[in-house]
């Protein structure tokens, strides 16, 4: 693991230095009850109690932390992630009150990414006691998921390809019982043809493949998570530039979030009969690869003009979602690196959430809201529809207008999403993630990140339980 385990550990009265919590409106108070000598320190380091501000304070023989925060009272997901990212190795306990929600923070904020370091400037796990033994193992879950995100996002392409994320399923399937198949080769071409074409200009170790998980009771409401597993993304005949490459070792970051999210339902024991799809790629570009213009086949029957070969991450999700489709699951989420307009629009920090159903995306929002992990939904708006229109095919992969690009990829995965056996539409909510922290804040370094997990994850508990 990436986060040192275990950071949370109960408190049966271990030594500990003590963390008081103060914000700007009870710091004065607070510096009342200190010694002179001990007002003068928290000055020299310029501490007034500002939120992520921290300072230690000397005491007897040793010493104690303080930390800025908000509102001591009620803590956020990040409340201590600038403690631990900053304090000395050790173990710590509260002054008084609850970690509440940011027990997350104080794990993720340790997350290290040293795959290919030879030497780690970790000095040692700054571990938090805890009086709540109960949430210990649930709010390490959490983090354990986020930190999965972030290492296969952080992997370079060469050792994150196609196989690496079939690697990284079996070990889930393993762990918890689930069942795994691959499709490659023939049969990908024949029943997963649009994962196939995009794939198939890769050398043959990168091979494309559509990997699927199945776990659970068969009696229990089904749920379908799908995650684009484009493990890295040249553009393809239509390339991008070299500073549009730089980042595309992120371009499976969906896969990665769809695999931490059905682990920890798994993990969980959620009472849903899940399945887990993957179409893992690398859109390289060669001899065969496929080319601008061309009319590809899709497992839903529906052909497809390519109007840009660097819009291919629809076109294995599409594939992926027809399969999800056919066992008319109750709910459908997707997760994909999809479109940049979406960063236009929204920034790197959230997520754009399209959905079928009203009462789906409000439940999404109230989840991350609730647990620091924000989302902002875009309209599925069907005017937008008569964009993808091909005169020589059922749809095309990139209208040339150039409006409203997120909306627009999120309708053509409207079209792969099938019905219910009552003939209504499946529920599904589209995640359009960027998966990356261009810039760091206390609790989440830059690079590889989680956005969207968490509020998907509570979503689905609440509603399956």
């Amino acid at each position: 693991m990436s986060i040192a385990e275990p950071l949370i550990q109960p408190d049966r009265g271990q030594d500990a230095h003590t963390i008081h919590l103060v914000n700007t409106a009870s710091f004065d108070d607070f510096a009342k009850g200190l010694s002179g000598p001990q007002r003068a320190t928290l000055a020299a380091q310029k501490f007034k109690g500002a939120g992520y501000e921290t300072a230690i304070v000397p005491e007897g023989d040793g010493w104690f932390a303080v930390g800025g925060v908000a509102d001591p009272e009620t803590l956020s997901s990040w409340c201590l992630a600038k403690l631990a990212e900053v304090l000395p190795a050790g173990t710590y306990r509260l002054a008084s009150g609850s970690a509440g929600a940011a027990l997350h923070g104080w794990q993720t904020a340790q997350y290290r990414f040293t795959r290919y370091l030879s030497e780690s400037d970790a000095e040692g796990p700054r571990v938090l006691l805890t009086s709540e033994a109960s949430k210990i193992e649930t709010a390490q879950a959490e983090a354990r998921a986020v930190a999965l995100v972030r290492d296969l996002v952080n992997t370079p392409a060469e050792d994150m390809g196609p196989a690496a994320l079939e690697a990284e399923a079996e070990r889930i399937a393993k762990e918890h019982g689930a069942s795994i198949e691959v499709v490659r080769g023939d049969r990908l071409e024949k029943e997963f043809p649009m994962v196939h074409a995009v794939g198939r200009a890769a050398e043959r170790k990168h091979a494309p493949r559509l990997i699927e998980l199945n776990w659970g009771d068969d009696a229990h409401p089904r749920l379908a998570i799908v995650g684009k597993g484009v493990c890295f993304d040249s553009g393809g005949l239509d390339v991008k530039s070299s500073s549009g490459m730089l980042l595309m070792k992120k371009d499976m970051g969906g896969a990665a979030h769809a695999l931490a999210l059905s682990e920890w339902i798994m993990q969980a024991g959620l009472k849903v009969r899940l399945q887990c799809l993957v179409p893992a790629v690398e859109n390289a570009i060669s001899g065969n690869a496929f080319r601008p213009g061309d009319i590809l086949a899709s497992r839903k029957g529906l052909s497809v003009e390519i109007g840009n070969t660097d819009a291919e991450g629809r076109l294995v999700l599409a594939d992926a979602l027809a399969l999800a489709s056919e066992s008319a699951p109750e709910l459908v989420i997707d997760f994909a690196t999809l479109t940049g307009a979406a960063r236009v629009a929204l920034g790197p920090d959230l997520p754009a959430l399209f959905t079928r159903e009203d009462a789906t995306a409000e439940a999404l929002i109230a989840a991350g809201k609730d647990h620091d992990d924000a989302l902002w939904r875009l309209p599925l708006h069907d005017a937008y529809g008569e964009w993808l229109k091909s005169p020589i095919a059922d749809l095309t992969n990139s209208p040339s207008n150039g409006y409203a690009g997120a909306s627009v990829a999120a309708l053509f995965l409207d079209r792969f999403v099938g019905e219910k056996d009552d003939g209504s539409p499946i529920d599904w909510a589209h995640f359009d993630t960027f998966a990356w922290r261009p810039a760091a804040k206390p609790g989440r370094p830059k690079g590889g990140e989680a956005l969207g997990l968490r509020a998907a994850f509570h979503m689905v508990r609440q509603r399956f339980g």
